[in-house]
């Protein structure tokens, strides 16, 4: 999977080195459309491209929010090698260890989909992402350094586990498309 060499020379395991224009950071909220053709932001995809020359996204359902969570396929290759480290660890630790190294691949590589955006940015949410993240006919991008992750705006709005302050951030997006929150 080709990387850029300043994708590499930043991967969060090497330290925290890691410059601002590789971490995904902002908000913004765009329209999905009845085919789930939703544009991925600028700012985002700019990430994506200076972290290797992949012109694709990989989706995930978040780990502990009604959400999606989104990376770059280097990011995914990141994962498959702490997963192996993990396991390492783990090693001599018998059944049990092996079993959740398993249950971890398949959480962090089945669950997922692989979608390329077009010259526009936009991308085709497949059917079961969208279900999984409850996307509807708005999606609440938010950067959150290594990932990114897509929201439907009002299920962000309505989790008790999200600060007011980032709340308002939603609020914001939802006002400026003229959409009553």
């Amino acid at each position: 999977m080709p990387r850029t060499r300043e994708w590499e020379s930043c991967a969060p395991e090497r330290g925290s080195d890691v410059g601002l224009e590789h971490l995904f950071q902002g908000s913004a909220l765009n329209a999905v459309d009845a085919k789930g053709r939703v544009s991925v932001p600028a700012f985002l995809r700019s990430v994506i491209e200076r972290r290797g020359d992949a012109r694709t996204i990989v989706l995930a359902k978040h780990e502990a929010f009604p959400a999606l969570s989104a990376y770059d396929p280097a990011y995914a290759a990141l994962k498959h090698a702490k997963l192996e480290r993990l396991l390492e660890k783990e090693e001599g630790a018998g059944d049990q260890a092996q079993l959740e190294y398993q249950q971890r691949n398949l959480m962090a590589f089945a669950a997922t989909e692989e979608v390329p955006y077009d010259s526009s940015g936009r991308i085709v949410l497949p059917p079961m992402m969208r279900r999984k993240g409850a996307i509807e006919d708005l999606a609440l991008f938010l950067g959150t350094g290594e990932t990114f992750q897509i929201w439907n705006p009002q299920h962000f709005l309505a989790d008790d586990r999200v600060p007011e302050d980032l709340k308002d951030i939603a609020r914001f997006r939802l006002e400026e498309r003229g959409v009553q929150a």
